[in-house]
């Protein structure tokens, strides 16, 4: 599976919870239903592993804009949740 390199230049491998996690806490900040949560951060993840399929490395940041376009794809303030869900960027 692909090594993702992070913002400050490290490198760890690729953890399918981590995408798991994040699109689900972005589902309960929007008010979904604990099973919707489920489904489409199963779905989410399982699109991302597809995508990652072949890569050796990627980007951190290409990783969390291809997360912000699928969810968008579902609902937009759903992205908007994700997108909230990070770091404040601009502090680092």
């Amino acid at each position: 599976m692909a090594t993702i390199v992070k913002r400050h230049g490290h490198r760890e491998r690729f953890d399918e919870r981590k995408v798991y996690g994040s699109v689900y806490a972005a589902c309960a900040s929007a008010h979904y239903r604990e099973r919707q949560c489920e489904n489409l951060a199963a779905d989410v993840s399982k699109k991302i592993k597809t995508f990652l399929r072949g890569k050796a490395t990627i980007s951190s940041n290409v990783l969390r804009k291809k997360i912000t376009s699928l969810l968008q794809k579902k609902n937009k303030e759903l992205a908007f949740y994700y997108e909230q869900h990070l770091p404040n960027l601009k502090q680092l």
